[in-house]
């Protein structure tokens, strides 16, 4: 990360940021399209593989954040001798992360 506020920092995701918003754009549709799915009551297990399918897409787009801000903002810390409570903070989000 770049700067010294969180309002005014440059993420380190920022590189991918199309990249992140492209699959994001797809989420979006892939959401539209199981609403869809149920207002035209299609067969069940066609809707849950489709939420399958996008709860993967959205895990993926958190696993790309995740790698950018531990090669980014937690490297960063630790180079600053900040590492202690940024480790933490990452360790607290991959708990949650894994809880789902």
């Amino acid at each position: 990360m770049v700067g010294t506020s969180r309002a005014t920092r440059q993420y380190l995701y920022s590189k991918n940021k199309e990249v992140l918003l492209q699959r994001m754009r797809k989420i979006e549709g892939q959401a539209r399209g199981v609403q869809h799915m149920i207002e035209d009551d299609r067969y069940c297990p066609e809707i849950i593989q489709q939420l399958t399918a996008l709860s993967h897409a959205a895990d993926e787009v958190a696993l790309l954040l995740l790698e950018d801000h531990i090669q980014g903002c937690v490297a960063e810390a630790i180079r600053s001798e900040q590492g202690e409570p940024m480790i933490r903070e990452l360790m607290g989000v991959i708990r949650r992360a894994a809880r789902r």
